[in-house]
This record gives C-alpha cells, sequence and structure tokens, in this order.
C-alpha cells in the first residue's frame, strides 16, 4: 500500500497528487459518502454538528424526494440535540466493552461473524485498487463507514461508474439496507437514526443510478 488519505482509514497511490476537478454531480456524490463515513466511524463534532444543523436543503426541481425529508430531518435533528447527547448516542449504539448493539460491519451481516471470507475478499479487492487500511486504524476495512470512504476515493480518484458499481454491489448492497434498518429501530438511536435514513435514500439513489448506467453501456 502506499501514503495515506487524511485520517480516514483507507490508503492512496498518493497522497500529493492534485484532485481531479469533477463534474458537481460526482463531487456532490463524493462529499455525500465522505459525510456518511464521517458520521458512522465517530460522533460528530460541535463544528460539524453545527454545520448539519445549519445546512441548506437539498431540494431541486430534479431532486429525491426521500433524500431531501431524510437531509431534512437529519439537519431538524442537529439543531434539536447537543453535541454530548449525540456523541452518548453514538458510543451507546456502537462502542461497548462486550459487543456494541449495533456492528455494522460487512462480515457479521453477510457471514454471521467478524473477520471472515468477505473481508479477505474485501481486502484482496482493495489492494487491486492500490487502497488498503490505514496503519493504525480501529476499524476494519468491512465497516460500513470505511466503505463509504472507499467509495468517495473512487469517485474522487476518477475511477470508472463500472469500477464503482462493482464494487458498490459487491461490498455494500448485500447487507447495507439490513444493517441500517437495525440502526434505524435501535432503542436510543435519534440523531443516528436520521442517519441511517440518510443512508437509506442516498443509497437507493446510487443503486438505481448505476442500473441504468449499466443498461446505457455499450454492449
Amino acid at each position: 500500500m502506499h501514503s495515506l488519505d487524511s485520517e480516514r482509514g483507507v490508503e492512496t497511490p498518493d497522497a500529493h497528487a492534485a484532485p481531479l476537478s469533477l463534474p458537481p454531480e460526482e463531487q456532490a456524490r463524493a462529499d455525500m459518502y465522505g459525510l456518511l463515513a464521517r458520521l458512522l466511524l465517530s460522533p460528530p463534532d460541535d463544528a460539524l454538528l453545527g454545520g448539519l444543523a445549519c445546512a441548506d436543503a437539498l431540494g431541486s426541481a430534479d431532486s429525491d424526494q426521500a433524500l431531501d425529508c431524510a437531509w431534512e430531518q437529519l439537519s431538524l435533528t442537529a439543531r434539536l440535540l447537543p453535541f454530548d447527547v449525540v456523541r452518548d448516542e453514538f458510543n451507546y449504539l456502537f462502542i461497548s466493552t462486550s459487543i456494541p448493539r449495533i456492528n455494522p460491519y460487512g462480515s457479521l451481516y453477510i457471514a454471521g461473524f467478524l473477520h471472515e471470507k468477505p473481508l479477505a475478499a474485501l481486502r484482496t479487492d482493495l489492494a487491486h485498487l492500490g487502497l488498503g487500511r490505514r496503519r493504525g486504524a480501529f476499524e476494519t476495512e468491512d465497516h460500513l463507514g470505511a466503505l463509504c470512504e472507499t467509495m468517495r476515493h473512487l469517485i474522487v480518484d476518477g475511477r470508472g461508474l463500472a469500477r464503482q458499481h462493482g464494487f458498490f454491489a459487491m461490498h455494500i448492497a448485500p447487507w447495507s439496507g439490513m444493517c441500517v434498518e437495525h440502526v434505524r429501530q435501535a432503542e436510543g438511536a435519534r440523531f443516528y437514526a436520521r442517519v441511517a435514513d440518510l443512508v437509506s435514500a442516498f443509497f437507493a439513489i446510487e443503486h438505481e443510478a448505476f442500473e441504468v448506467a449499466e443498461d446505457d453501456a455499450p454492449d
């Protein structure tokens, strides 16, 4: 693997390379994946929570209603809940000295146990992409937040839709819906229930867009 990509769990081929200039819609996708990664890997700090509370609506003439609604509800919840409440909620759901209430790892949902074959397959695919786990990262690569960060990297790095679709279909789509529903229904989930709504709405758009792009691709 190569140099580190910021403070998240993805190593990139060249951390000093100039970022590609992305079309607005691709930058928006990358930004959304980055936000979801940040929220799933750790609780938002005061600055991020304040930014969400003051965020503009996503709505536009061609926007997705479910995504708009999820974004507005997340923003509203960020206005209502102080940082320490959101932090405690994150710790209550995802952190434990024994077994956390929510374990957002692909291996657990696909194979029933942590560190199983799905994680090994993911690591093989990441190696082919020139990516890997950041040294010292606490979460394994099949954490849903880490997978969102990998998708962000694939977009920012200019990997084609076919490569993005393949990664999404193999490592995210088969299990993320069940995981997100568990977060949404978890006892004590308020802010993160709204995060779950946002993940669900965004992933539904991604799935549909990938399917359309595949249908439109030349034979």
